[in-house]
């Protein structure tokens, strides 16, 4: 029984750490910036909604370095012919992250009045990435590149 699954772990643990590796990218991309924009043109002191609007586009362009190296790197096998459609569900998946990290933003600066860019970094940075992390995996590895999905890449190619 242990011989059975220590493939199918050493295939997660290896999944888990591509998608690590790429969301460090990701994620020096969103924190850079993030706070390269609430520092100059969306600072608070000058538009209130600052702290949201850096965190929307730089999590949006975060999600395209993602797509790119989740599709053809950590997810590579699973992925879909279909890539429009691919695409339109990790799109969702991101958004639906990117919402957790905005909700946790949200709850600290405005909820709570912690306003200082330390504050704004640990709530969206630390505890919103973690969270939107896990449902992001989740979501990736059950639905937008579930083994089990037809017309994949790999069946294309061993058809040829």
């Amino acid at each position: 029984m242990t011989s059975a699954l220590a493939p199918e772990r050493q295939g997660l643990w290896a999944q888990l750490t591509k998608f690590a590796l790429v969301g460090g990218v990701g994620f020096v991309v969103d924190v850079g910036v993030f706070n390269l924009l609430r520092f100059t043109v969306l600072d608070p002191a000058r538009i209130h909604e600052g702290p949201l609007i850096a965190k929307a586009i730089s999590t949006a362009l975060a999600i395209i370095a993602n797509w790119i190296g989740n599709r053809y790197w950590t997810f590579g096998p699973h992925r879909s012919t279909r890539s429009a459609t691919e695409g339109v569900e990790f799109l969702l998946v991101s958004i639906l992250g990117m919402l957790v990290g905005l909700a946790c933003l949200w709850v600290s600066h405005y909820l709570l009045d912690l306003t200082s860019p330390l504050a704004d970094n640990i709530s969206t940075n630390v505890i919103g990435l973690v969270l939107g992390s896990i449902v992001r995996f989740a979501l990736y590895r059950h639905w937008v590149y579930h083994p089990a999905r037809r017309n994949r890449v790999s069946d294309a190619a061993t058809a040829e």
